[in-house]
């Protein structure tokens, strides 16, 4: 091959602008005795390529198989499940305020009474709302008759 021809097809291929055929031609040059002294350094990158071209990989590769991480993110969960509950109950302090307890049984009725008083209110409240649903469903049977 023409020494002219090698050295531009070694410039395409540094441009990366040279076919695989043309890649070849450059191996085949650079493989055989009769190189141009000037390009004698390009001897062994042709070389090395041509060399790793042949060579397989013949180790085998183990595959991962798949972990499962559900079961260790179950016991994760109860674990801070626990220990938020923990932290929860440990936490409530029991109130010191006074509870209700009398001494005096008259203070004590008194006091019973104005809790019945204000619950017997908010009772007739609820009451009074119910009146409004009797006169809605009344009103709904007249007009949708079964």
């Amino acid at each position: 091959m023409e020494l002219k021809a090698i050295e531009k097809l070694l410039d395409r291929y540094f441009e990366a602008e040279t076919s695989t055929a043309e890649e070849k031609e450059l191996r085949t040059y650079f493989s055989s005795p009769n190189v141009a002294p000037h390009l004698e350094h390009y001897k062994s990158l042709f070389g090395y390529i041509s060399q790793a071209g042949s060579q397989q990989f013949e180790k085998s590769i183990p595959l991962k198989t798949k972990r499962h991480y559900a079961a260790w993110i179950s016991i994760a969960a109860s674990v801070v499940l626990l220990f938020g509950m923990f932290t929860f109950f440990n936490t409530q302090q029991p109130s010191q305020e006074d509870l209700g307890t009398y001494d005096d049984p008259e203070v004590a009725f008194r006091e019973t009474q104005k809790a019945l008083n204000m619950l017997s209110q908010n009772v007739n409240v609820g009451v009074g709302s119910m009146h409004y649903i009797g006169e809605y469903e009344k009103t709904r049977k007249t007009i949708f008759k079964k």
